[in-house]
């Protein structure tokens, strides 16, 4: 089994950034596949961004292109996504996620592990 913690989430106003981090525990997860998603309020989960097991290649929604970037320590089994620019549009619960698949990470179902979440508020 593999148990995730989310954290760095918090209020930050427009333009600003964030860094959240995914914290892995119970197996190394240095093999998975890992994901960021999020879920605002009434919405379904949308895909963020995603990472392979090496971190040569990631890969991110058109909405958080050029402004988010997903990166992994394998050595701390911790993954992160920063967060720059931030828009009203980017508050959500940002949750993060593992899989052994390497194909399709952008649909959530792919996903065997997730984490709690963490909330960030975009908000002047």
């Amino acid at each position: 089994q593999v148990q995730l913690v989310e954290s760095g989430g918090g209020l930050v106003q427009p333009g600003g950034s964030l860094r959240l981090s995914c914290a892995a525990s119970g197996r190394t997860v240095s093999h998975y596949s890992m994901g960021w998603f999020r879920q605002a309020p009434g919405k379904e989960r949308e895909f963020v961004a995603a990472i392979n097991w090496s971190g040569a290649n990631t890969y991110y929604a058109d909405s958080v292109k050029g402004r988010f970037t997903i990166s992994r320590d394998n050595a701390k089994n911790t993954v992160y996504l920063q967060m720059n620019s931030l828009k009203l549009e980017d508050t959500a619960v940002y949750l993060c996620a593992a899989t052994s698949r390497v194909i399709a990470l952008a649909i959530p179902g792919r996903y065997d592990y997730w984490g709690q979440g963490t909330q960030v508020t975009v908000s002047s």
